[in-house]
């Protein structure tokens, strides 16, 4: 019988991500609605049925929660999955307004289930009969109007809150509400840039449409590496990925090893590069650990940005690898964080990088 993780680990990174995702929303819905409900409860302005004589309240939240979790982790899948993937080719215009009908029918789909069942499973009504109550309480009565906007709201933050980590990486929604970056703010990071090999002569023989769709592909299958092992993908530019962890041993190794899963995935997948454009992807990677400094900048168009010598430094170290004719180069600073064999690593004495005024010791990734 296959173990649990031989299972997973044929389970494409990008999906298992997306799981997580869906789950953390419908968990993080649930516990809000619980919330809401407490409070209802406790302030007098819920509905007096649950303070009626004989009313199991234990029970009533419990079949109102497993019903909101159920729920939501269908509402959740819409949203991270097959609305997002019909809508990344979308006009912002019909982007907007699908998302908004979205909202507002989500909305409604979980009021009257929440409705439904309680009338059927708890109050003891027949089904027929308990839809019959929520229609009527919704055409005749102000109860869908008062109990719709907690929802709005939350499908609001929500939809907000993937659209911020999809554009900074994930991770950093908490952090932008908070204004922890509105002030800039010295953090201590593992920097690394990932650039395709060869990529002039690559453009030259696809030409510009067909060399922007193999970057594409390319980067998809990159981004694997880099997110199964935790990396925070700061930006792409052109064919170059630049990618962070905190900097500690731990995430030390995991830069190493997302270097390794990406060079799988394109391993697995050159078949399909053979086919389509008559060649597969290699890449060079540079890899440096130091302080960066952190902050949003812009006014029309904010972003949040990283500065300093570490940044600098990984991009010529990856530069180097060109020069030097090596495929992964890192720093100093990172062979004391990764801790490896002596095997593992070879050193390239002081080399002098472009830019810096002392040369700096590099050293080869063995892996």
């Amino acid at each position: 019988m296959k173990s649990f993780k031989s299972i997973v680990s044929k389970v494409s990174t990008v999906k298992l991500y997306k799981g997580k995702t869906i789950f953390i929303i419908a968990l993080c819905w649930t516990i809000f609605d619980f919330l809401f409900f407490l409070q209802r409860i406790f302030s007098g302005a819920g509905s007096a049925k649950y303070s009626a004589p004989g009313v199991n309240l234990g029970k009533e939240i419990a079949v109102r929660e497993i019903n909101v979790f159920l729920i939501s982790l269908i509402i959740g899948y819409i949203l991270v999955s097959p609305l997002r993937n019909y809508l990344r080719n979308s006009s912002l215009g019909k982007n907007l307004f699908l998302k908004t009908m979205i909202l507002v029918l989500a909305s409604f789909v979980m009021n009257f289930f929440i409705y439904v069942t309680y009338e059927w499973l708890i109050a003891g009504h027949t089904l027929p009969t308990s839809v019959q109550k929520f229609y009527h309480n919704m055409f005749y009565t102000r109860w869908l109007i008062q109990k719709m906007p907690e929802w709005v709201m939350l499908f609001f933050l929500t939809l907000l809150a993937m659209e911020v980590n999809e554009k900074y990486s994930r991770g950093v929604f908490i952090n932008i509400m908070l204004g922890k970056y509105l002030q800039p703010r010295e953090e201590n990071r593992i920097i690394m840039f990932l650039d395709l090999k060869d990529s002039t002569p690559i453009a030259e023989k696809l030409g510009n449409k067909e060399y922007f769709k193999f970057i594409r592909d390319f980067i998809i299958y990159i981004s694997e590496g880099m997110i199964q092992h935790d990396g925070r993908i700061y930006q792409y530019v052109g064919d170059e990925i630049v990618t962070w962890w905190p900097a500690s041993p731990i995430n030390a190794k995991k830069a190493v090893a997302s270097l390794i899963t990406a060079r799988k995935e394109l391993n697995k997948s050159s078949e399909r590069f053979r086919r389509r454009y008559g060649l597969v992807p290699e890449y060079k990677a540079g890899i440096h650990a130091g302080v960066v400094t952190v902050g949003q900048v812009g006014i029309i168009k904010k972003d949040l940005v990283m500065s300093g010598d570490a940044i600098n430094t990984a991009a010529r170290i990856r530069s180097a690898c060109t020069d030097l004719n090596q495929k992964y180069l890192v720093s100093k600073a990172m062979i004391e964080l990764l801790d490896f064999k002596e095997w593992q690593t070879e050193s390239l004495g002081p080399i002098d990088l472009k830019g810096k005024n002392q040369d700096m010791e590099l050293f080869v990734l063995k892996i």
